[in-house]
């Protein structure tokens, strides 16, 4: 193994100006000069006033996912396969790079994007997509000729509300609607908020486009105390809670620390096994502690874990939290780092809590060993809702207001809290699926399980978080926090997501299951 990034973080963490962070590539941020150039920034002339409007309205890359049209690949294909997808994932991030460090040449020319970065990348992503039918029809499996008309990518623009610019994501069985999800207009802050053309370059911590350059905005914050009460957790009918007061009313907690032993890495061997930096974001660790891209399900099993109870030895993983304060954490020139525009300081969460409840409509049946989740979506922001989960709140305001597209700033003396209801139903079969989703599926809004899936206990996971509360300041925002994210993605709040893997032993799964069938509460 040996690949997880343990590295503790330093006290006397470098301070540097926004600016620095943003325009140095060395210093661990994107180059990011001139994000929205403005007309009158531009050459004179009609059609050089026409590029700059063009430009201004450029905020990021939009491409179709395609990993999550994928149905079946087989056992043969599947390394393979996802080495084809972790490409496109970087084929994305280079190109949203370029996008970002050429504002000037896009100013003067109204082509350029499309000469210089998306045509250029719609071409490499249909040799990858051809790659994928390649080791699909090797294996004997069927390939969707249809996934070769989602090469193309279009550039979505600054004022594009989360979600709209989606490309037909899935709903929360996992089947694809077709259709573009918004966010009811909640996200009004997608980077779009600008000052005229000007470079970051303003007081350490407080720059229009965050100190990485990609996010967050102004307008990514609320006033949790201006909110009004919506106590609903999830987005639409995905994350709400399965249980309730009738049913199996147990609980089982599971604890398993807050990561004080910064294991971290930019991993994520549920989607890209194998690959290395395959998140383009770095994670928090808990429990498993063997955790990498390059992990079998035997180390895993085989592995230690920070849980007090040594029989579970799943793993709990979910991208950083950061504070851009000027500071730069130890990543700052790494993949996944700074490198990609996750800059700051890395906040270790106060509390990390882990717990496991049943169905309000009955009993609950074992989860299978190895068993793989991923909740939310890390590409919401350009994907759409359709598998978005993201519960975003403060202490005290838990049961009033949950946010989804939008960072709460919090009042004095309360804290940021991530709340995370994982999917709790289950197909009786798979450990994992070709779009690692439909093997499992969000209860109904009754609380049962649709398609004939059985209710396996709904793991909730709830981070809180000791953060100095933002402040807006003449359409700024002063020493925001973020979750880490793609580059292309801004760190948009609606890009939270959690991912887990089992690994209880078969006797604390079963007391797991027994606790919360009785009504129970154990650990």
């Amino acid at each position: 193994m040996g690949r997880n990034i343990r590295k503790r973080r330093s006290s006397m963490a470098t301070k540097a100006v926004a600016a620095s962070a943003a325009l140095a590539l060395g210093g661990g941020g994107l180059i990011w000069a001139n994000f929205y150039a403005s007309a009158h920034e531009s050459n004179s002339g009609q059609n050089s006033t026409k590029a700059a409007t063009a430009a201004a309205q450029v905020a990021t890359i939009s491409c179709p996912d395609v990993g999550q049209k994928l149905t079946n690949v087989p056992n043969g294909a599947k390394q393979g396969v996802a080495t084809e997808l972790a490409n496109l994932d970087k084929q994305i991030t280079e190109a949203y790079t370029r996008l970002a460090s050429t504002r000037q040449a896009q100013t003067n020319d109204a082509s350029f994007v499309q000469n210089a970065i998306t045509g250029p990348l719609k071409e490499k992503r249909a040799a990858t997509i051809d790659r994928i039918r390649i080791n699909i029809q090797r294996s004997g499996g069927q390939f969707n000729s249809s996934l070769s008309q989602l090469a193309a990518c279009t550039t979505q623009a600054a004022n594009t509300n989360a979600g709209q610019a989606g490309n037909g994501q899935q709903n929360n069985n996992g089947q694809n609607n077709n259709g573009n999800q918004n966010n009811g207009g909640q996200n009004n802050g997608n980077a779009g908020q600008n000052n005229g053309g000007q470079q970051n370059n303003g007081n350490a911590g407080q720059a229009q486009n965050g100190q990485g350059g990609n996010g967050p905005v102004a307008a990514d914050f609320v006033d949790i105390t201006k909110v009004q009460a919506n106590a609903q957790l999830g987005v639409g009918a995905n994350g709400i809670a399965a249980n309730g007061n009738s049913g199996s009313r147990g609980t089982f907690t599971s604890s398993c620390g807050t990561n004080g032993n910064d294991n971290h890495n930019t991993d994520n061997v549920i989607v890209a096994p194998g690959v290395t930096n395959g998140a383009h974001h770095l994670h928090d660790y808990v429990g498993n502690q063997n955790n990498d891209a390059f992990a079998s399900d035997q180390e895993l099993a085989g592995a230690g874990t920070s849980c007090q109870n040594q029989g579970d030895k799943s793993s709990y993983f979910w991208p950083v939290l950061r504070v851009q304060d000027g500071s730069q954490d130890f990543d700052q020139n790494n993949d996944g780092g700074g490198k990609e525009g996750n800059v700051g300081k890395i906040l270790q969460p106060a509390q990390a809590q882990i717990k496991f409840v049943g169905s309000k409509k009955g009993k609950v049946v074992a989860m299978p060993t190895a068993l793989r989740i991923i909740t939310g979506d890390a590409k919401a922001f350009v994907n759409g809702n359709g598998n978005a989960n993201v519960n975003w709140s403060c202490t005290g305001f838990e049961k009033k207001v949950q946010l989804e597209a939008q960072y709460p700033i919090c009042p004095q003396g309360s804290q940021v809290v991530r709340t995370t209801n994982f999917q709790s139903c289950w197909d009786g079969q798979n450990i994992d699926s070709a779009n690692h989703r439909t093997h499992v599926a969000f209860v109904q809004a009754d609380g049962t399980c649709a398609n004939g899936f059985k209710a396996i206990p709904q793991l909730q996971v709830r981070l809180v978080y000791n953060v100095a509360a933002p402040k807006l300041q003449n359409g700024t925002v002063v020493q925001p926090y973020a979750v880490d994210s793609f580059p292309e993605n801004l760190h948009k709040p609606i890009t939270d997501h959690n991912d887990f893997i089992n690994f209880f032993s078969t006797n604390l799964m079963n007391k797991m299951v027994n606790c919360i069938n009785t009504g129970k509460k154990c650990k």
